[in-house]
């Protein structure tokens, strides 16, 4: 048997992210005579696709050639897509496209994004078509909005362009003509005409304001077999109709459908907020090749290309400078306030600004791998997560919509069946409590909160990712800190050298420099830095060994040297009283000391400080005016030197000495104690403690793969300052949402009573209804305008 392994990403380009496909595409390689297994090896950078073949009966050639074949088939067949959505302003329309379009004959998933407004969908090509997929979803009262970055001439104005205005905003005239058409209706009852002229206006306003509805409305009930808000205004305004209360059903149908419009134009408000990122990076590019200059496209460059950017240019791809240096703006990404320095070999991000200098950076990720692609990925997924608060509404939705319903059925029957009252009387009360049932408000309350939030907190550098680390956050009384690099800048620096035997200083500095060069450390780069800072020549050591939270060895000029804390030499060699105090004198000026020996003893002391960030001091005050308690610091340094920088900056508590696994168990501890903890660290090292606590957060998340994707909230700029932000912002943000959820149901029980009362007209409940809606979200959409 032979093996041979296959990048998926290349057999798969579009679909090498899907478990269907993959799969797929392992089973249509089985059915090869002399392939005998099919399965992904995950352990390098990109998954691969292992084949176990049998040579006698299937060659190489023709393994990969299948691989290839195969591929390219389940590609063409298999598509996935994601959608931007118009017409969508309420939570429910989701549950009914989902629905309309995952019953279609070939469709294979689909899930509706109800706050980006975006439907992503994977369907079988050969059994259904983008044409009826688009259908389905125009069918159903919506449509499909494809953004596209024009590079060309803008669209046209005049005359032209106002036809074109027009006939995208149908829905919007129809509303303004049924309108219009009940302005006409009122007037001409004053003159005392025709009862017959004026309803049959109202009933011309109903055909045009109501049509859209309507056809929502029955093509739900049609394909879902569900009773949505579109079928149930129809009802009502039929109703109305059919007891001849014209003009309710005229201002029923208006009032609803001019509601829909202004619900649809705020809700985009907050939706655009991180849409508009999306214009952040330049569509084009000037591309350097064999000397000459082009512009191109951005999705046409590669990794390695040569791109220019002129000063006052928009940065259109990550890269690393090569040549040239300037101040770049960076708070597009990272919030930054100041512009930062940017030298040859400096990373720099998709959608910055480029100050004064002109530079020349190569491409290291694609365009729709960039930084900024990411994060507004990540943003678009965070608000469609839904949060606790969000599940209980939909929760207590799903049951209150029928039976209000079906109390509308019993008002509209019982009282004349069994008390021989008017009828027309109680079916008008029915229809009342009909529109009142539409739990608008209510279901749009958290999640225009929920985006608003994380659209401003995006926009400032801060990416949350999900309302339900938005909610936790905001009910967080703890915090727990990583010292290094986190609470410290994490490029700490010699201070001390301290020979111990008959080495002189330099001497110690070589030793440890040639142990700790093969170390990725920051403490270790820290040693290596200072040697080549003095000059000192040194050899790598061989046979390295790293000892987690202790230290490091390695074989030097046929000798182990080892280099670490105290722990790693303790029972095994004493330092002398008097250097036992020198060192803890160090330590208790806030540095790490780390001894140097070998056989023979202890060779020398070392001491190495991380300096604190400026900004420490002030982000954890800001953090005790935002409503945190408690703040410890969790660091795998020693006692005296962690108590030393807690001290500083104002941390409450101390646990120090840790390993990683022991960062996990005191975090443990913490929620033992508290119920919910943050921790927040370098989004690398202290992946297993952030993925512990309540809500993870990371630092400096622009340039860190890892933070991104192992943290719940991540800084984006080495900006403790924005933790505070974050925090009030989360807790701004329960208050909102709790408002919102009170407030919607307040006025559906007000308007409950005054239906059975019977002093409740149709067009007061449709009034109530929008004007709820409106109100949740405005009073939502006040979360886009929070600052620091």
């Amino acid at each position: 048997m032979e093996k041979l392994k296959l990048e998926i990403p290349v057999l798969l380009p579009d679909n090498g992210e899907c478990e269907h496909c993959v799969t797929r595409l392992q089973e249509a390689l089985l059915a090869y005579k002399g392939v005998t297994k099919a399965h992904v090896d995950t352990s390098g950078e990109t998954p691969r696709l292992c084949l176990h073949y049998d040579p006698n009966l299937i060659s190489l050639v023709q393994v990969e050639r299948a691989a290839r074949e195969a591929g390219l088939a389940v590609q063409n067949r298999y598509r996935h897509r994601m959608l931007n959505l118009s017409g969508m302003d309420c939570a429910d329309c989701a549950l009914t496209l989902e629905r309309g379009v995952g019953q279609l004959d070939g469709v294979l998933w689909v899930a509706v994004n109800f706050p980006a407004a975006k439907m992503r969908l994977e369907y079988d090509s050969e059994a259904v078509s983008d044409e009826a997929i688009v259908g389905r979803i125009r069918a159903l009262g919506y449509d499909v909005a494809e953004r596209r970055r024009e590079i060309g001439p803008p669209s046209p104005g005049g005359l032209r362009g106002f036809l074109a205005f027009v006939r995208g905003r149908r829905r919007e005239m129809m509303t303004l003509l049924a309108g219009l058409l009940i302005i006409l209706a009122f007037a001409l009852e004053t003159p005392g005409v025709t009862t017959t002229i004026t309803h049959t206006i109202y009933a011309a306003a109903i055909l045009v304001g109501g049509y859209y509805v309507a056809r929502s409305g029955l093509t739900a009930l049609w394909t879902t077999r569900s009773l949505d808000i579109n079928f149930l205004m129809t009802v009502a305004a039929v109703g109305a109709m059919f007891i001849g209360e014209w003009e309710e059903g005229a201002l029923v149908v208006f009032l609803f459908s001019l509601g829909e419009t202004l619900e649809s134009y705020t809700l985009d408000r907050a939706r655009n907020a991180i849409r508009s990122l999306m214009d952040l990076a330049p569509p084009e590019a000037t591309r350097l090749r064999n000397g000459l200059e082009e512009r191109v496209p951005v999705e046409s460059l590669q990794v390695g290309d040569i791109i220019l950017v002129r000063p006052g240019e928009r940065i259109p791809m990550d890269g690393v400078i090569v040549a040239g240096s300037s101040a770049v703006n960076q708070a597009p990404i990272t919030g930054e306030s100041v512009p930062v320095e940017k030298q040859p070999g400096d990373e720099v991000f998709a959608g910055t600004i480029n100050g004064q200098g002109t530079l020349e950076v190569r491409v290291t990720r694609l365009a729709q791998d960039n930084t900024l692609s990411r994060i507004i990925h990540m943003v678009e997924e965070a608000q469609a997560q839904k949060a606790p608060s969000q599940r209980f509404v939909d929760l207590f939705a799903r049951y209150y919509t029928p039976a209000v319903v079906g109390v509308a059925v019993l008002v509209a029957t019982l009282p004349p069946l069994l008390l021989g009252v008017d009828f027309f009387t109680w079916l008008f009360r029915a229809l009342v409590l009909l529109v009142i049932a539409c739990p608008c408000a209510l279901v749009i309350s958290t999640p225009v909160s929920i985006v608003s939030a994380i659209s401003n907190a995006a926009r400032q550098g801060v990416l949350i990712k999900g309302g339900a680390y938005l909610e936790e956050a905001g009910s967080l009384q703890v915090v727990a800190f990583d010292k290094t690099g986190t609470l410290t800048e994490g490029r700490p620096s010699v201070t001390d050298v301290i020979p111990l035997d008959s080495l002189s200083a330099d001497e110690v500095l070589r030793l440890a420099a040639a142990v700790e060069s093969r170390s990725e450390h920051p403490l270790a780069q820290a040693i290596v830095r200072e040697a080549r800072h003095r000059g000192l020549d040194f050899t790598p050591a061989n046979d390295f060994r790293a000892l987690t939270g202790r230290g490091a060895s390695a074989t030097l000029e046929g000798k182990t040297v080892w280099i670490g804390n105290r722990e790693l030499f303790a029972g095994h060699v004493a330092l002398p009283p008097a250097e036992v105090e020198r060192l803890e004198r160090l330590e208790g000026e806030g540095k790490t000391v780390m001894l140097l020996g070998d056989e023979t003893g202890i060779l020398g002391l070392i001491a190495v400080a991380d300096r604190l960030r400026p900004e420490a001091s002030e982000a954890v005050a800001g953090l005790r005016e935002a409503g945190i308690r408690e703040m410890v610091m969790l660091t795998g340094d020693n006692e005296r030197t962690a108590r030393a920088i807690a001290a500083s900056v104002g941390v409450d508590r101390v646990r120090a000495g840790l390993l990683p696994e022991e960062k996990v168990a005191a975090i443990q501890d913490l929620l033992a104690q508290h119920g919910k903890v943050a921790m927040v660290g370098d989004g690398v090292n202290d992946a297993p403690a952030l993925a512990a606590a309540t809500v993870g957060i990371a630092m400096g998340g622009a340039g860190t793969d890892q933070a991104l994707e192992t943290a719940d909230i991540v800084l984006m700029a080495d900006d403790l300052t924005k933790l505070p932000f974050a925090i009030q912002l989360s807790r701004r943000a329960r208050r909102v949402i709790g408002q919102n959820i009170v407030f919607a149901l307040l006025v559906k029980v007000a308007f409950l009573g005054l239906a059975l009362a019977g002093w409740a007209t149709l067009w007061m409940a449709v009034f109530a209804d929008v004007g709820a809606s409106l109100i949740v979200i405005f009073n939502g959409m006040r979360l886009l305008r929070v600052r620091e």
